[in-house]
């Protein structure tokens, strides 16, 4: 599938930025290993937010490989993703809702990556028919929203997404249809483009809008120009929710995040869900809070915020279903199903002991 032509200037090699990491040789020798493992990609616009004078620059750690990408703690597959496949590139986990994983590039590799397994590599997990998926879905009645994402679908060019769209408006039973996108936050200008926004505009009807969820993680991602896509988006009928990833030296502190919520309501962008960061390989031990440290951080930065920017979720994507995590009471920490595989799960509530370590649930002993 081919890639908006823009992506051709991206940076995606260690060499390109070597001189700007104040590394020893020896260390930019490792990272070169790192993004032959997973590989590196930065957008111009996403590299020029990064202020090179500050080492622990959060636009830096989300972007850029580190030597912490070493460690082989957790899972590639920490969701259940594999089980829940009905077809390469289509999954099926919640009965309303079907992923479709449309490509494996995006515009900006983030290093947090919950699919470091497939984004940027080769994969089978890519959908290869479009139309197969589609006739799944038309298939199932009972599900009645899709989600478009990879990768990130908005790369694509606009003659995939217009068939993907095309394809998709066929089928009834679906009340909406959703791109996982972050291409406002790391390519913006993807937005300019005025035959996309006019397909937006075709496909995001009274009765059946387009959503994009996006991913803003840091203040200093809510630029000028990041500020425009979203205005053009709206321009254009789509409605915007945005997924948060809590990350550790990046947005674990009440005031980051408080100022994030609020900024986003204030362009017209939805908070969505605040998720805990997976225990990915090569991601947990570099990124992931512990999620009772998460718990206070969300509760302090939610204390701060208004009515509408305090609506998130604090959530973890576990294999068993989304679940919302409320907070802890008497050396207990609780949590409730917001989505489950099971669906006999759905609203249950359940407890753990606090355990001050524990990044994931199956951390917690359940007694």
């Amino acid at each position: 599938m081919p890639e908006y032509k823009e992506l051709e200037e991206v940076i995606d090699s260690v060499e390109q930025i070597a001189h700007k990491l104040g590394l020893s040789p020896t260390e930019t020798e490792k990272l070169k290993q790192v993004a032959l493992i997973h590989p590196m990609r930065i957008s111009p616009y996403y590299l020029s937010l990064i202020d090179w004078n500050d080492p622990d620059d959060p636009i830096r750690k989300m972007a850029v490989p580190s030597l912490e990408e070493f460690n082989l703690d957790g899972s590639y597959d920490t969701s259940g993703e594999a089980e829940n496949t009905k077809m390469p590139g289509l999954q099926h986990k919640y009965a309303e809702t079907a992923l479709i994983l449309a490509t494996n590039r995006c515009a900006t590799y983030c290093r947090y990556c919950f699919r470091k397994r497939l984004v940027g590599l080769p994969t089978e997990e890519i959908v290869k028919r479009f139309q197969e998926a589609a006739d799944y879905i038309a298939e199932h009645e009972e599900i009645n929203n899709v989600l478009i994402s990879g990768g990130d679908p908005l790369v694509l060019s606009n003659e995939v997404i217009k068939n993907f769209l095309e394809a998709l408006a066929t089928i009834d039973h679906l009340s909406f249809i959703r791109f996982g996108s972050k291409t406002p936050v790391t390519l913006p200008s993807r937005l300019k483009d005025p035959e996309l926004l006019a397909l937006f505009k075709r496909y995001s009807q009274i009765d059946r809008r387009l959503y994009v969820v996006t991913q803003f993680n840091h203040p200093r991602e809510i630029t000028p120009q990041s500020i425009s896509a979203v205005s053009k988006l709206m321009n254009a009928g789509v409605l915007l929710n945005n997924q948060t990833v809590l990350l550790k030296g990046v947005n674990d502190d009440p005031e980051t995040l408080k100022t994030l919520m609020n900024s986003l309501v204030s362009i017209g962008v939805t908070p969505y869900y605040v998720f805990q960061c997976r225990p990915v390989k090569r991601v947990k031990t570099h990124f992931q809070v512990p999620i009772c440290e998460g718990v206070r951080i969300v509760e302090e930065a939610k204390a701060k915020c208004n009515g509408h920017s305090k609506r998130f979720k604090y959530v973890m994507s576990h294999k068993t279903g989304k679940i919302e995590i409320l907070g802890t009471m008497n050396g207990k920490i609780y949590f409730k199903y917001h989505e489950a595989k099971d669906r006999k799960n759905l609203g249950k509530m359940f407890k753990r002991r606090v355990d001050e370590k524990a990044g994931w649930l199956d951390d917690f002993e359940e007694k």
